[in-house]
């Protein structure tokens, strides 16, 4: 056998050895061996091997007594001829002879040959043209080297041609008997192939012995080629029993191999046929010329095939059937080839005969030469093709390998053929070179996009990108070379990888844990990715991924203790971890530093997440800017350098292509708000979601297939390749740097178990999981290729097997001892409603001037000149300060003490109802100005970012920025308040609970425009309730103000909060501009936030307490004050709930105690009693009540009646309800 590995025979012999005895061989190869399928080229070997030890153990002393039955014993004297039956009459021996007895296989061999005189013969001749089969062997043993496979020889494809053949044509393998006294036609059940094996003696002679492939008509061909080379080797090792001799039924011959062109072979007593082959060389006539000429003009060489069989019950004609058979097969017929191809698993079509066009035979030069120009101009256009679509060819599914034929990638499309092989063409600068012969060309564009890796590249609009990306994966055939060490690290990587899933598998029984196994090759590219940032000075990596893996990156990647993921299996707490103890040990995140193997750190961040997939997405994107943005300042950069900041996103297939998060995370990737620099994304595709199959997962044809929108390029790749994935890893990481746009590795798996290990997915994909249950795991088929590549010794193999078991071990030891700890987390400090947010009036005064001044030459729209003229004017005159100048205040203070501000939405510069303008656009060209990035030279940033229309992705960016970057106000201002909700679960999952989940803080404000204004159901409501309901464990704050004061206080709180809290604004629409809303400049520079505002009615007079929040109490002012009543005389106290939670108990009690001759207590709001705050607050009410109001027994709801839509659609039925509640909360008796 003659293997493209070095340590193949080793593993072979060990195997072997197993096979007899389990216990013969060490622990580790046990379990190595347990579930070893090894490939069918290398199967026989050692299956036979195992028979033969067995054989030779019975049969060893019995070899003469087996002689003797067959009649081969030395005799006395000369045989009589078996022909005439007369004693053979030998000449006198010359003198000084030397007579030598011939036994055993020699023997029997003379002897047969004297039988086969007794068989009536018949030979038949054919020529075979074999350029065809040499060049598909080349592209075979090209494949083969890669993987340490066997060498395949002419031989062997002409033997499978040969059974092809006999299967096709049965009665050549039958046989001629004569027993008693009658004629025989023996046809045999099945194909049993001699093979003619030359072996040599101990003494140097030659001996010919011809055992038989039993059963060849049964194998594919890898296993064909597996038993053939076991047979040749057992027979040169003089290791054959005589099972291996028996029941031959036709036979193959090889004389060519010494040179001769054609034979005519003895026909063994018991055959039908045997085949002999002949040299392969030129015809004689040919022989003078060089090879670059007999290329140029299309010259072939050629084998002669001899078939001699039984002429008593073959016929010449089958056998010149048979044998123009078998040249058909060679020549390609019958997709011979391209099944030889596939049983090898080698993702490639294979070469096909084709007249050659431009032969220099019989033909003119001038049309030889126009016919070189065409195919010149078509060798380009087969080039493209193959960097276009040379991914749909590409060896990628670990599960089986089904290629579509794809006319646009068959050379003979082209009108190209073997014979154009070996001549020029120019190459396009494939492979970085610009002549190359089409076999060169064909190896490299095979080897480049077909082999386990496919790219998608050429959709990328920019030439230097696409040219980048072309040099850099053809210059090496996407096989960058891998030092020993790098491939050491890979093995450890999946060792890694393995032993904590098999340990986990085996030590918890029946938990969900939701394994990597199948995909376990994520880790060495994770491990790639990282090693290079580190080596390339980045300094943060954020990772954002699903639950599927996370507890292999946890401790693989992030290094998390092993016994603290043990102790979460045992249920105990661990108050030390990043993440709180609200959550599934899958869900949670984690920080840490990865060290390369260079020595250099890089400090990584494992964002934690909840079970809605995808959602994670945007939240790492906006943590990773805003980490970003920390080391623009910290090293003086102009927001242009992104690589000290990596976010990596994992991704499932089914999500990436299902989720339309995905799609608005991709949009946002070049937008000057959202950029990072490029994300780099690895899809873990195990063709599966959670039981739904990929045809009704998604239309595209990839999962990938969403990256296109953006054109990033795509690196898709066999995830049991370990070495082709580490090698996208490090491309996708190059790419990321080079150009700072996103890239995305599809990494194509499988799912070993259900969609968590106590599911059975055998239901729904019964085909699937029979053929993964007889996958080997990763770790077990690279460590075998390593091993037979010669990479790696035996002893290294047996200690990276054994290696992780003792840590494992150890740590879950560890574990036992921690069990039944009563740790808790420490408590949560308690909520605190106020801080020193006031600013200096000369601050005030500073910001103010400053929002009116635009450098010399800014042509500023003539209506926001005289708006921002009039406002300052207002506040020097007046002493007023409306709601957009109270908000600029607040970002001016916070930027002048060194706090960034950010503010994004859609129309967040200028602001849904045009109030805020905090970005001025030039009128005559494309300049802008921002006026808060210019009140001090040592001031923060100001930024507002108009999104695009998103609010899914957008929120979850600005949560994750807020989350990052604690010590800046980070707004998201939604455009209408009702649109949050196609953020509903970034609200759900991360704002509201990711305290509680996994202690995770973020002070972001979002501002949800709100009130009834008779606009309809859909720009009406914020759903306040929705919030409310979410409330619990002091986790948000929801606030609805009615003051300029009030807001500027509460985003000035934002950032002064120790424990940051998010903060959820029903904010002004028509009250941007109502004359009663605004405050006094003593009120931002000696005032504070008010969590509710007093009523300033007098306590005695009053009748009615009314507790209400935000628009509707202006319009029971105006009512107040169009029926000439005042506020102060009123009957009716109406307080303003500013703050609904934390809510503000003793503020509330202070205010009923202050009424508390006040007959009832009412609350007011403009939305239906099923909504708004009154489900919320009724509870909060009734109990402050009954502690300051003994006369008002509970609260009384005013408002809307219950209705499934949030406002009337027609503005007469709007103000009809709003005169209502109006008429009745100030009308008594």
């Amino acid at each position: 056998m003659d293997n493209l590995g070095y340590n193949t025979g080793y593993i072979e012999e060990l195997y072997s050895q197993y096979l007899q005895n389990p216990q013969s061989v060490s622990g580790v190869w046990q379990e190595f061996f347990k579930d070893y399928r090894p490939e069918a080229t290398t199967q026989a070997s050692a299956q036979s091997r195992a028979a033969y030890e067995t054989a030779v153990a019975t049969q060893e002393q019995k070899v003469v007594t087996q002689d003797e039955k067959k009649g081969i014993a030395p005799p006395p004297t000369p045989p009589a001829s078996k022909q005439t039956g007369r004693a053979i009459s030998y000449p006198p021996l010359p003198p000084a002879s030397e007579t030598v007895w011939l036994k055993g296989a020699p023997a029997r061999l003379a002897t047969n040959m004297e039988d086969s005189l007794s068989v009536p013969t018949a030979t038949s001749f054919y020529t075979v043209p074999v350029k065809l089969m040499a060049e598909n062997r080349r592209l075979i043993n090209e494949f083969q080297r890669t993987r340490g496979g066997a060498k395949v020889s002419f031989t062997h494809l002409i033997a499978y041609a040969m059974v092809q053949a006999l299967k096709k044509y049965p009665n050549l393998y039958t046989a001629y008997r004569f027993e008693g006294e009658k004629p025989w036609h023996v046809k045999p059940g099945g194909i049993n192939l001699g093979i003619a094996v030359s072996t040599t003696n101990k003494d140097g002679s030659s001996a010919l012995v011809v055992p038989n492939i039993k059963n060849a008509n049964e194998k594919n061909f890898a296993a064909f080629v597996g038993a053939f080379d076991d047979l040749t080797k057992r027979a040169r090792q003089g290791k054959l029993t005589p099972e291996d001799f028996a029941g031959t039924t036709a036979s193959l011959t090889n004389p060519g191999m010494i040179g001769t062109f054609a034979s005519v072979p003895r026909l063994m007593v018991g055959q039908g046929l045997i085949l002999a082959t002949g040299a392969i060389t030129y015809p004689p006539e040919y022989l003078a010329l060089p090879p670059d000429e007999l290329s140029r003009m299309g010259i072939s060489q050629v084998m002669g095939l001899t078939s001699t069989y039984d002429h008593r019950i073959i016929q010449g004609a089958e056998s010149g059937a048979f044998l123009a058979y078998i040249a058909k097969l060679l020549l390609g017929d019958e997709k011979f080839y391209h099944q030889v191809f596939r049983d090898l698993g080698l993702a490639q079509l294979p070469f096909s005969l084709a007249t050659d066009s431009t032969s220099g035979v019989g033909r003119g030069t001038y049309h030889s030469e126009q016919e070189l120009i065409r195919k010149q101009g078509r060798v380009i256009q087969m080039i493209r093709a193959y960097r276009w679509r040379g991914h749909r060819l590409a060896d990628v599914n670990p599960l089986w390998y089904d290629p579509q034929y794809i006319p646009d990638l068959d050379q003979a499309e082209y009108g190209l053929s073997i014979w154009d092989l070996d001549r020029s063409f120019f190459s396009d600068g494939l492979g970085g070179k610009d002549e190359m012969t089409l076999r060169e060309i064909l190896d490299t564009l095979w080897e480049t996009y077909t082999r386990k890796v496919g790219v998608e590249f050429m959709h990328i609009a920019d030439p230097i990108e696409k040219k980048w990306l072309q040099d850099r994966i053809e210059s090496h055939r996407m096989q960058d070379p891998l030092s020993n060490a790098q491939k050491v690290r890979i093995l450890d990587r999946l060792n890694a990888a393995e032993a904590l899933e098999n340990f986990i598998h085996t030590k918890y029984i029946g938990h969900k844990r939701f394994s990597l196994e199948g995909g376990e090759t994520m880790i060495p590219i994770l491990d790639r990715i990282l090693c290079d940032a580190a080596d390339q000075e980045v300094k943060e990596v954020v990772i954002g991924m699903p639950h599927r893996g996370r507890l292999n990156v946890l401790t693989n990647i992030l290094n998390k203790p092993y016994e603290r993921l043990f102790r979460e299996f045992s249920g105990t707490i661990d108050p030390n971890t990043m993440h709180g103890s609200g959550d599934v040990k899958y869900h949670l995140g984690t920080s840490g530093t990865f060290v390369a193997p260079s020595g250099s750190e890089v400090n990584v961040r494992l964002c934690a997440n909840p079970s809605h997939l995808e959602a994670v997405g945007p939240v790492v994107e906006g943590m990773a800017r805003a980490i970003q943005e920390m080391y623009w300042v910290e090293e003086h950069n102009s927001n242009v350098n992104f690589d000290r900041v990596l976010p990596i996103l994992i991704h499932g297939d089914a999500a990436f292509a299902g989720q339309g998060v995905v799609a608005e995370t991709f949009q946002m990737s070049q937008l000057n708000g959202y950029r990072t620099g490029g994300t780099i994304h690895v899809i873990v595709n195990n063709q599966i979601g959670f039981t739904t199959n990929p045809e009704d997962a998604r239309s595209s044809q990839y999962a990938s297939d969403m990256a296109l929108m953006i054109q990033a390029p795509v690196l898709r790749v066999n995830g049991d390749d370990p070495e082709a994935c580490v090698r996208v890893a490090r491309l996708a990481m190059d790419y990321r740097q080079v150009f700072n746009k996103d890239i995305v590795i599809d990494m194509v798996c499988y799912r070993k178990y259900g969609h968590n290990e106590g599911d059975d997915p055998s239901y729904t994909q019964p085909l699937m999981y029979e053929q993964i249950k007889r996958k080997r795991s990763v770790r077990n088929v690279y460590l075998e290729l390593l091993v037979r590549r010669g990479d790696l010794t035996i002893e290294q193999a047996e200690a990276a097997m054994n290696a992780f078991q003792a840590t494992l071990l150890s740590a879950f030891d560890r574990t036992k001892e921690l069990q039944g700890s009563s740790e808790k987390p420490a408590p949560k400090p308690p909520y605190q409603f106020q801080y020193d947010t006031r600013i200096p009036k000369e601050t005030v005064d500073l910001i103010v001037k400053n929002l009116s001044v635009w450098p010399s030459g800014f042509n500023v729209h003539p209506k926001l000149k005289n708006q921002f003229l009039k406002r300052e004017k207002t506040y020097q005159e007046n002493g007023t300060i409306d709601w957009a100048l109270g908000e600029a205040l607040a970002f001016g203070a916070l930027l002048l003490e060194g706090h960034k501000v950010r503010i994004s939405g859609e129309d967040s510069q200028r602001g849904t109802f045009s109030h805020r303008h905090s970005v001025l656009h030039d009128m005559t060209n494309k300049g802008v100005y921002v006026p808060l990035n210019h009140l001090a030279e040592d001031q923060a940033s100001y930024t507002a970012f108009d999104s695009f229309l998103s609010e899914y992705a957008v929120l979850g960016f600005d949560y994750g920025f807020s989350v990052a970057d604690p010590s800046s106000l980070t707004i998201w201002e939604a455009q209408f308040g009702d649109f949050f909700n196609g953020a509903q679960i970034i609200f759900d999952q991360f704002i509201a609970a990711a305290e509680a989940k996994w202690n995770q803080h973020s002070g972001l404000v979002c501002l949800l425009p709100h009130g009834y204004e008779g606009q309809g159901p859909e720009h009406s409501s914020a759903r306040l309730e929705r919030f409310l309901q979410a409330c619990a464990e002091e986790n948000i704050q929801v606030c609805n103000f009615t003051t300029p004061a009030n807001y500027f206080h509460a985003l000035r709180r934002q950032v002064k909060m120790k424990v940051k809290k998010p903060l959820i604004v029903m904010s002004p629409k028509s009250l941007l501009r109502h004359k009663y809303v605004v405050s006094k400049p003593e009120e931002f520079t000696d005032g504070t936030f008010l969590p509710l505002i007093p009523s300033i009615a007098n306590t005695e007079d009053a009748e009615r307490l009314v507790l209400c929040s935000g628009k509707v109490y202006f319009d029971l002012v105006e009512r107040i004050e169009a029926e000439g009543g005042t506020l102060s005389g009123a009957k009716v106290a109406i307080a303003r709930l500013e703050q609904f939670y934390p809510f503000p108990e003793a503020d509330v009690l202070a205010e009923v105690k202050r009424y508390k001759n006040a007959k009832e207590v009412l609350w007011v709001q403009e939305e239906p009693e099923n909504m708004g705050a009154w489900r919320f607050i009724q509870s909060y009410l009734n109990a402050v009540i009954a502690k300051g109001n003994k006369k008002a027994k509970t609260a009384r709801y005013v408002g809307r009646v219950a209705s499934a839509s949030t406002a009337a659609g027609l503005a007469q039925v709007h103000a009809s309800e709003q005169n209502a509640i109006v008429t009745e909360v100030l009308t008594i008796g």
